[in-house]
């Protein structure tokens, strides 16, 4: 689990949606935009504010991908179903 401040989402590749934190790391929902995710939404529901990602654990270290996102207690978006 990593904490991060968004500080701009942009579309990827392939459909994804970029997260850009207020540090140099960048975080991704693998196909959001199929997923039914909307860019709008999400900028006004995390830009600017602290999230909490939950991020696959592979044998070299950590994924980017993002497999749960939630600020407090709200889940915006996961894959634990």
């Amino acid at each position: 689990m990593v904490t991060a401040k968004i500080t701009n989402i942009t579309e990827g590749t392939s459909y994804d949606i970029v997260f850009h934190d207020d540090k140099t790391d960048f975080f991704y929902i693998n196909r959001g935009l199929e997923r039914g995710l909307n860019l709008d939404t999400l900028n006004a529901k995390v830009l600017n504010k602290t999230v909490t990602l939950h991020l696959p654990k592979l044998w070299l270290g950590t994924s980017e991908h993002i497999a749960q996102l939630a600020i407090g207690d709200e889940i915006i978006f996961t894959e634990f179903e």
